[in-house]
């Protein structure tokens, strides 16, 4: 391996041959900058103004190593750095818990929206499947005087929730269980999930940086990716009072099937499918209709 080693110093040679060996790996060039910004523990700008600085050999090592790594591996940068960003805060994540992606900050904008126009105070908001716990902590830092609860069915992606939580210091509850079931006493108003949603038949199709390094079980889901739909809106069904709004992340083919499944065991709900940045169906939104906002 060493013999074939990169000979540069400067932190501008650093980036021409990382591109260019993520270019040869068809991984995208950006990943460079991220993980010299990482190992630098500088911003861009400063990386771009300083170019000419030559790399420790420390950092050197830990760059060329990481480069390799998501080249030929296909590792997500938030893997190697430790760190994933999510609206506008950064999150510490590892193989335990889902990437946090910019279509879920669209499921937390809905959700803030909600609660701006409907005028509810001291809100309970309860995030299922919470994994690093992303949105129930945005949600905690956005609406200072709500009550937020995440629940995981996984011990190991509540480690990590917990550590956010206290990086962010917010006031988050983490409870493990599967999904609604420890709360189902609760008075809850906003139930918010980004579950598992991918049906097993799609496995094939998705790129190794996913495949290989996000959870199955944050993943995929029976009943051709709409298991947990249905036990979530089957725990909701059971529960004397209902909360007011329902929001879910879905597949971008699953807008109609999900607005079925809540029909059917919610009767009272109106539902609204809706689009995110790449204009595909990413989101349901269910109102019960006493407090349907147009």
């Amino acid at each position: 391996m060493n013999s074939m080693q990169p000979t540069f110093t400067s932190i501008r040679e650093a980036r021409r041959w990382a591109s260019l060996f993520l270019q040869k790996h068809n991984r995208e060039t950006r990943v460079a900058d991220l993980l010299l910004e990482h190992f630098l523990n500088w911003t861009p700008s400063r990386i771009l103004a300083f170019d000419e600085e030559p790399l420790s050999a420390e950092v050197k090592k830990a760059f060329i190593k990481s480069v390799q790594d998501h080249a030929e591996t296909g590792i997500p940068v938030q893997h190697l750095t430790g760190w994933g960003h999510f609206y506008g805060r950064d999150f510490h994540v590892n193989k335990h818990v889902l990437i946090p992606r910019p279509e879920t900050e669209e499921l937390v904008l809905g959700v803030l929206d909600y609660v701006r126009t409907s005028g509810l105070k001291e809100v309970k908001i309860v995030d299922l499947g919470t994994g690093s716990g992303v949105i129930a902590i945005t949600l905690a830092k956005e609406i200072p005087e709500s009550k937020v609860t995440g629940v995981d069915l996984s011990k190991e992606a509540l480690r990590v929730a917990g550590k956010n939580a206290s990086v962010h210091r917010t006031d988050v509850d983490f409870i493990q269980g599967d999904f609604l079931e420890p709360l189902l006493d609760e008075s809850i108003d906003i139930v918010v999930s980004n579950p598992p949603y991918i049906a097993q038949s799609e496995k094939e199709l998705m790129n190794d940086t996913v495949l290989d390094f996000d959870p199955f079980m944050a993943l995929f889901a029976e009943e051709e990716g709409l298991a947990a739909y249905k036990t979530i809106v089957q725990q909701l069904s059971r529960k004397k009072q209902k909360p007011t709004c329902i929001a879910f992340e879905i597949g971008y083919q699953q807008g109609s099937t999900v607005s079925r499944i809540i029909h059917e065991y919610l009767p009272g709900y109106q539902t609204e499918v809706r689009k995110d940045i790449n204009q595909k169906d990413r989101m349901v939104f269910a109102f019960l209709n006493s407090k349907v906002e147009d």
